[in-house]
């Protein structure tokens, strides 16, 4: 979510789909030189859209009221209990979204503090998700809670906490106090006011029929989130009738019977051949057939199956195989299954109950990337479907393989687009987020990271988990711009998304300033990072003044004179302008107190500055406040060193006399 000052994650299932089907949106740029940012809307406008409709959607579960009025207090901090499937993370969004200030921000804390702890102020608001914590987790994770309770309510900010479910017993003493318990809200007002807000047209009899009845009841929001995505999906289909009564039928079919179909069509169809056909067809429904069957060809190869040594004219033709399996071959020549959302159901099918062919998917994934039938859309669908399916089963370290395999020097960087949309999903879930930003922290900070790999995750790093968790993705793009084993470009890009974060934010600037001097005196792109940091192109914050004349004394300690001395130029021309406060001058005197020679630097870059003659007389105005600028600024430098009456007064000439 995006509100008026900061982000945080507003979409459980992830950034550009809250359901299932066939929207799969990772288009990467991919070309030598260029970004592999996501084609289309901007990530924050993406976000933004969801915190909208998730507002639009959202219906109070019974007990938010009693949350949101101890939210009112500054400093208050709320723990949401409750059972799966209530919408606790929703609602916790929502809360801190309705209390948010403007100028403030909401962020997601990590359970797990990497670096350092969050420096909050009164208008930020914070969410921190429990609800994926183990049992034997908890205890720490309650720790996490309380310190940052600590920081919440010294500031003043709000934080909003997840539990996990079924753990209320575990939770300790000095917490329960701040822990409200929600109840899941009415099934048939979330399922109501999703369809409006897809605009679909029902009337009230037409939801009470036994099947809605029963996931009234019963069924998680998310999935009742789902039934009205699939019920807009069968209307703007128009394959699936032309009444709301028709679209709530193949939606219930699709969300509730299609797995006893699909375990029927296996049993019917157990053949090698048959089966393998089916999976191409779900993992690439809406494809060509000669991709499908390209597809179903590799899968047989990688389970190394004996080839079919029947002639080619004795085989059954395509129009057979695909009738066989209920598969449709349209006008267009594309392949697709009848049934809506049935190539879901196959695809989970398999991975539910095949467990042990899903490292041959995972190896058949990787070899259709190379297959010369899938273009770059076939190539992104079927990413994404792999995805879901082994984030669905907790197959994560598929995920890391595959995204290592494609960004290996041998894979020519022809799959560097591929490798960003599969940790793009991973970075964006609910359940596995947290796992995947920690694989990226630890890649970043490994001895050895290949160019393309540190590409992928500087790019996801900046455009993907920025938004969410801005200090996380700051902390592994600081990893990655002071590698000494990085290419120069790779580096440059992290740095440039590091500056590109703390030139917006006081808090991140500061960060990153204790990030670059903690420990051994900084040196090389460390202090290249730092001199970009001091300079005010693109700066759109008044700098904090503490880190802000750190930083200084370490680039003028660690770099000649002709590496900042133009910096301090710009500085002194937008102090000129009145463009910058005058408190930057006692930053740079506060940075070279104590070295004679640093000062003297200062007086002559100052001298030099004000020299500068006007172009023409428009500009005379700003040679009046160059010269006071200048005299205000050497005027210092000498009672910094202890010479007095060298300037006369604001008039005065500015002279190289205090040298």
């Amino acid at each position: 979510m995006t509100g008026s000052g900061g982000t945080s994650v507003s979409n459980p299932l992830g950034p550009l789909h809250s359901g299932g089907g066939d929207q799969y949106n990772y288009y990467w740029s991919n070309g030598v030189g260029e970004q592999l940012v996501r084609g289309g809307a901007a990530r924050l406008e993406i976000v933004r859209e969801h915190r909208l409709r998730l507002t639009r959607c959202f219906v109070r579960p019974r007990g938010y009221s009693r949350a949101a009025d101890r939210l009112m207090h500054p400093g208050a901090v709320v723990i949401l209990d409750g059972a799966p499937g209530t919408g606790r993370r929703s609602a916790a969004t929502m809360l801190l979204e309705e209390t948010s200030a403007p100028g403030g921000r909401i962020e997601e804390l990590p359970v797990n503090r990497e670096e350092g702890v969050p420096d909050p102020s009164p208008d930020d608001r914070y969410l921190l998700d429990l609800s994926r914590v183990s049992e034997g987790d908890y205890p720490a994770a309650q720790r996490t809670l309380t310190l940052y309770r600590s920081l919440v309510e010294k500031c003043g900010a709000r934080m909003v906490a997840v539990s996990p479910a079924g753990l209320a017993w575990m939770l300790d003493a000095e917490l329960a106090p701040l822990a409200v318990s929600l109840e899941r809200p009415r099934g048939r007002a979330v399922l109501s006011r999703h369809l409006r807000v897809r605009e679909v047209g029902f009337t009230y009899e037409q939801l009470a029929t036994d099947e809605l009845t029963d996931l009234f009841a019963a069924a998680p929001m998310r999935e009742l989130d789902r039934l009205a995505e699939l019920v807009g999906q069968a209307r703007d289909s128009a394959r699936y009738g032309t009444d709301f009564a028709d679209w709530r039928d193949e939606a219930v079919a699709a969300a509730t019977n299609w797995s006893q179909q699909v375990a029927g069509q296996l049993r019917e169809h157990q053949g090698v051949r048959e089966r393998a056909l089916l999976l191409a067809a779900a993992m690439t429904n809406g494809a060509a057939a000669e991709t499908v069957l390209g597809a179903a060809r590799s899968l047989l190869e990688v389970l190394r199956y004996p080839k079919d040594e029947t002639p080619g004219l004795a085989q059954e033709g395509l129009c057979e195989q695909f009738g066989k399996l209920s598969l449709v071959r349209e006008d267009d020549g594309r392949v697709r299954f009848a049934g809506l959302a049935y190539d879901s159901a196959v695809r989970s099918h398999f991975w539910e109950n095949f467990p042990e062919l899903r490292q041959g998917f995972r190896d058949w994934v990787g070899q259709c990337m190379t297959l010369p039938e899938l273009g770059a859309e076939d190539r992104a669908r079927l990413v994404g479907r792999f995805t879901e399916q082994a984030l669905s089963t907790g197959r994560l370290e598929d995920l890391y393989v595959l995204i290592e395999r494609w960004t290996q020097p041998s894979a020519g960087g022809r799959l560097r687009a591929e490798a960003a949309a599969v940790l793009e999903m991973g970075l964006s879930h609910e359940q596995y987020g947290s796992r995947f930003r920690s694989r990226v922290y630890q890649w970043a900070t490994a001895s050895r990271l290949v160019p393309d790999l540190a590409r992928v995750l500087a790019d996801l790093c900046r455009h993907v988990m920025a938004v969410t968790h801005p200090e996380q993705a700051m902390v592994r793009l600081r990893h990655l711009a002071l590698r000494q084993d990085n290419p120069e470009a790779t580096a440059q890009a992290a740095c440039t998304a590091l500056l590109e974060l703390a030139r917006d934010n006081r808090r991140l600037y500061t960060r990153l300033v204790h990030g670059l001097l903690q420990g051994v005196r900084p040196t090389g792109r460390c202090l290249d990072v730092l001199l970009a940091l001091l300079d005010p192109t693109g700066l759109s914050i008044d700098p904090p003044w503490q880190e802000f004349t750190l930083a200084w004394r370490a680039v003028m300690a660690g770099k000649p004179p002709a590496a900042w001395t133009l910096s301090v130029r710009r500085w002194l021309t937008l102090i000129a302008r009145r463009q910058a406060s005058e408190q930057v001058l006692s930053a740079l005197l506060l940075a070279a107190s104590g070295d004679r020679e640093l000062l003297n630097q200062l007086y002559v870059t100052a001298c030099d500055w004000s020299d500068v003659q006007p172009v023409d007389a428009g500009q005379q105005a700003l040679g009046e406040g160059r010269r006071r600028t200048a005299d205000r600024f050497c005027r210092d430098i000498d009672l910094a060193q202890g010479i007095g009456g060298v300037l006369s007064g604001p008039g005065a000439p500015v002279t190289r006399e205090g040298i």
